[in-house]
């Protein structure tokens, strides 16, 4: 009896929710990096290596380049963002805000513009779940800088998400598109980091390299989760899903990085969980 098949309701959402905690040890292991895009530029290289072999095993993604293409391209845009946020402001608030933009962003895009189904429950979770994520990180103090390139990569992480929601059921597998789309965003993205730094991320990459590449194994797990998710079910609730990272994500800036946890912190984890069952109950 095939897996997927034996449970259809509620898989999609156990991948989205694993993907979401996954996601927040792959950006507190960037964050924690001394050079952010030699960093980048290693999780991401180190992803195009881990699957290139993959790609003499999968048919090739078919009806899906034109995705593939505008997802490498705009990856290029989120990554770069990213590193800027993490530059310029503190984990436990750019993180927060980055996450939270995205989700609200990617409702509109996929039931606004691409007219895919949502339910009033639906709604109120995706709702729920964003405003818990901004509640988090209420009274932080977080630069200009720092919240432009916050916002701007949520932003790009709607952008995506809604293309790659596409891209991986135009594909003739789903695997397919997961496995080309890190060879080719990993070999722009890390191209572009090397050109920003006139390569002197290689050099830098060497004393960080490990923590690095660890990453990058995770990077494909957490986003190969979340686009299986999105070959099953509809985009935007189980995008709102993958927030549920951010508990993850409070855990890591408590425990590892030595953050006081506020009551607003606290109340925002309740909500993104209130936000979470809003949607699966079915």
């Amino acid at each position: 009896m095939n897996w997927a098949d034996a449970n259809p309701v509620w898989l999609a959402p156990a991948m989205m929710i694993a993907s979401g905690s996954i996601h927040a040890v792959v950006n507190a292991i960037l964050k924690g990096g001394k050079d952010k895009m030699a960093g980048r530029a290693v999780i991401d290289g180190s992803s195009a290596v881990l699957m290139l072999p993959a790609t003499l095993l999968v048919p090739l993604p078919d009806g899906a380049w034109g995705w593939l293409a505008s997802t490498a391209l705009l990856h290029c845009a989120y990554l770069y963002a990213l590193v800027r946020a993490f530059e310029t402001s503190d984990f436990s608030a750019a993180y927060p805000i980055l996450r939270g933009t995205a989700p609200l962003v990617t409702a509109a895009l996929a039931i606004g513009v691409f007219g895919e189904p949502a339910s009033g429950r639906e709604l109120a979770g995706i709702a729920l779940i964003g405003a818990a994520m901004f509640v988090m990180v209420s009274g932080r103090h977080i630069s200009r800088a720092g919240l432009g390139w916050a916002l701007f990569t949520g932003v790009t992480i709607a952008g995506y998400t809604v293309i790659d929601a596409h891209g991986v059921r135009a594909a003739p597998t789903p695997l397919s598109f997961i496995v080309w789309m890190f060879v080719l965003m990993g070999s722009l993205t890390t191209t572009m980091f090397a050109l920003l730094s006139r390569g002197a991320i290689f050099a830098t990459a060497r004393t960080q390299w490990r923590p690095g590449v660890a990453a990058g194994a995770l990077s494909v797990l957490t986003y190969g989760l979340a686009l299986s998710a999105f070959a099953r079910g509809p985009t935007a609730p189980l995008a709102a899903l993958r927030e549920t990272g951010m508990v993850t994500a409070l855990l890591i800036a408590t425990f590892f990085l030595k953050e006081r946890v506020t009551f607003g912190r606290a109340a925002g984890v309740l909500g993104i969980l209130g936000g979470a069952v809003l949607i699966l109950t079915r």
